[in-house]
């Protein structure tokens, strides 16, 4: 089945402590059913230094369910993905305004 959600989406995150925020998506995981979104479910990791960083708590984020994150269409509000074809592709596009993404 082909992925509504793809790495460079624009998407707003629908459910969990960071409701209503939105970000760019950098890492899918198909097989966990998950994505990370930067600035999106941040945690704190501490690390040791060593010769190439210095260490200390940084902030990374963290995978986010699939399910709870939905793409952003050009006026910017939540919209669900669709598939059609055209021109013998098979393309995605924004449910509320037709366009294809």
């Amino acid at each position: 089945m082909a992925a509504k959600l793809k790495k460079g989406d624009k998407v707003v995150v629908l459910a969990g402590k960071d409701k209503g925020k939105q970000g760019e998506i950098t890492a899918v995981m198909p097989k966990d059913n998950k994505a990370v979104v930067d600035g999106v479910n941040v945690a704190i990791r501490h690390t040791r230094q060593s010769q190439n960083s210095q260490g200390g708590r940084v902030p990374k984020a963290m995978p986010i369910d699939l399910s709870n994150l939905a793409l952003m269409d050009k006026n910017g509000k939540a919209t669900r993905v669709g598939f059609r074809e055209e021109d013998g592709k098979k393309v995605r596009f924004a449910k509320t305004t037709g366009d294809v993404i």
